[in-house]
């Protein structure tokens, strides 16, 4: 069988009358009309934009700019609705021992978790209840609860609060015991912040980077399971005489 291929008469007539295809391969003359066709388009186009004014070139500049600022925009809008997404919470709530785990060590798998251990009698309970409010307010993305701290664990001292627990992870990051570690009754809300930025909790501010050497991490009232403790009623630890459960 000939070659379809060939570059015969015959051939020729065949694909005029479209008996057979074209020829699959480009001849190198037809090569090269394709690249002068190319150069011509760009030397066209460099042209045009040399023969422009720069009233026009600056018009073309902001259609350029405007498609620029239109993709921004469009990105930012992206990032602010999985900002907002996050930013669900903005207020201290009130929980029981049943909701802990729900509550606490599983929600702390999505975002950080603080809760305060409380005794509504002592007035450093209810100083850190004000600045854990503010707190929660500017840090929305951040979940902020409350429990009374004799019903989250059986028989804690009241010297021992206010307490506040910090979850990450679905597990205990910090245990932070009295309000010394805050400044006592001169507490503030910064002092609040700057604490709980350290356990990672809450996101660091330029003047935290003081150059000071991190608070020591307070020994756990808990062990690394520390939802087994508070998810039974039957647990009743035993204290020391400062305060920490014997574990």
């Amino acid at each position: 069988m000939d070659d379809p291929n060939a570059d015969t008469e015959w051939n020729d007539i065949l694909r005029a009358r479209g008996i057979i295809p074209q020829k699959d391969e480009q001849t190198e003359e037809e090569i090269n009309d394709l690249i002068d066709e190319v150069i011509a388009e760009r030397v066209a186009k460099q042209t045009s934009l040399e023969d422009k004014t720069l009233d026009e070139l600056d018009e073309l500049e902001d259609e350029e700019d405007d498609r620029i600022l239109l993709e921004y925009k469009m990105k930012r809008m992206k990032e602010m609705q999985q900002i907002s997404s996050k930013e669900k919470y903005g207020e201290v709530r009130q929980i029981s021992k049943p909701d802990f785990v729900k509550e606490v060590t599983e929600a702390s798998k999505e975002c950080a978790v603080i809760v305060h251990l409380y005794n509504d009698t002592i007035p450093a309970c209810k100083l850190m209840a004000r600045h854990l409010s503010e707190l929660a307010q500017r840090y929305k993305a951040v979940k902020f609860l409350k429990i009374v701290a004799d019903q989250c664990i059986p028989n804690y001292p009241d010297r021992n609060v206010p307490t506040l627990l910090v979850y990450v992870n679905g597990d205990i990051r910090a245990n932070m015991v009295g309000a010394i570690l805050f400044g006592g009754m001169k507490m503030t809300v910064e002092s609040l912040r700057k604490q709980l930025a350290q356990t990672g909790a809450l996101p660091a501010e330029p003047e935290d980077d003081d150059g000071q050497e991190e608070s020591r991490p307070r020994k756990s009232i808990y062990s690394s399971s520390a939802t087994a403790a508070l998810s039974s009623d039957e647990d009743d630890d035993e204290y020391d005489d400062r305060g920490y459960a014997n574990i």
